[in-house]
């Protein structure tokens, strides 16, 4: 079969940081689904374990994570799905990526396709609503009876732009979001956010502005450790913070006189420990897919960057890695 991957740790500039070739093609085992890939999206993650991890061996590692696709076939003790089933799930950390023709994923970290989606749309949600999802109302603890304020920054990324649409559909807080760029400010706009915070200006500022005292809940999608010192100051007594990012440093110190819960989340995390609640990613997924179908969620979708091979991705990862884009970036077909 096709597929995308590397053999050693490159700079996206270089013809040698992403390479087609071909491979065997996977069977499913134990709770596998054997998935036809029709469409991939690109992320953040994507980028770091090119950059950091050099594949064992010397063999040639698969990245990719977000999928949507069709069930070709199915391990002996699978029991959620069956062949010919359309899925999207955001794969596993620890196994090999989502950049070729077929994929194997466990069924407890897929969810059935929304139906009102085609799958490049539909590449764009998974890896994104997991992380927001499970920060929001697992670690967060939110639900619809939620009252106060959320400030999620980076709301125009991809975290953040399923974020402020699942703060805003699914409870009672004012949502605030940061963007600095015209289009991106009228992109969390038109995702829910009741405000828009220019992260580029002092954000404590803009904050009282609003006439809130405090954030009883801060999101902080990227930039953590350069947003921190605004953060404490703007996050209200006995509030949350969450980051998904990887701060060199995190001294969480200052939070101390206010009593702040810090929640890091790591959407991996499930399946690279195969915790007792694992298939709590398969039950989302499918309250994903039935919200987009009932036109309570979007799509994050920005732009189809093209077929599924090493230029494109290529070009994929040089857009995630300039800190700009909007949305997610999906690639499409083989």
């Amino acid at each position: 079969m096709k597929a995308v991957g590397y053999k050693t740790p490159r700079p996206i500039s270089d013809a040698e940081a992403l390479i087609d070739f071909e491979t065997a093609k996977p069977a499913p085992q134990g709770r596998d689904l054997l998935v036809k890939v029709m469409a991939v999206a690109v992320n953040p993650v994507d980028t770091k374990v090119r950059r950091n991890m050099a594949p064992a061996d010397g063999s040639t590692r698969i990245l990719g994570f977000d999928a949507a696709g069709i069930v070709e076939a199915v391990g002996p003790e699978a029991t959620l799905f069956k062949p010919g089933d359309a899925v999207f799930y955001a794969g596993d950390l620890t196994r090999p990526g989502t950049n070729a023709e077929f994929h194997l994923v466990d069924e407890r970290i897929a969810g059935m396709k929304p139906q009102s989606l085609d799958f490049p749309a539909t590449a764009a949600l998974p890896l994104t609503a997991i992380t927001a999802w499970e920060m929001l109302f697992h670690r967060f603890g939110l639900t619809r009876d939620s009252r106060g304020s959320i400030l999620i920054v980076g709301g125009a990324g991809g975290v953040g732009s399923i974020a402020v649409q699942l703060a805003r559909q699914l409870t009672g807080l004012t949502v605030l979001a940061t963007a600095s760029r015209p289009e991106t400010r009228d992109w969390v706009k038109q995702l829910g956010a009741h405000h828009v915070i220019d992260h580029s200006q002092p954000m404590p500022d803009q904050i009282k502005a609003l006439g809130l005292a405090g954030v009883e809940y801060i999101f902080s999608t990227t930039e953590t450790a350069q947003h921190l010192p605004a953060i404490v100051e703007m996050i209200a007594p006995q509030g949350r913070f969450g980051l998904i990012d990887d701060p060199a440093t995190l001294d969480i110190n200052p939070f101390k006189r206010k009593s702040i819960a810090v929640h890091w989340e790591f959407m991996f995390t499930r399946s690279m420990f195969q915790t007792a609640d694992m298939q709590a990613q398969h039950d989302l997924l499918n309250e994903v897919a039935r919200l987009v179908d009932a036109g309570t969620l979007r799509t994050t979708l920005a732009e189809v960057l093209g077929p599924i091979n090493a230029a494109t991705l290529r070009k994929a990862h040089a857009a995630i890695e300039s800190g700009r884009t909007r949305g997610k970036l999906v690639l499409a077909g083989f």
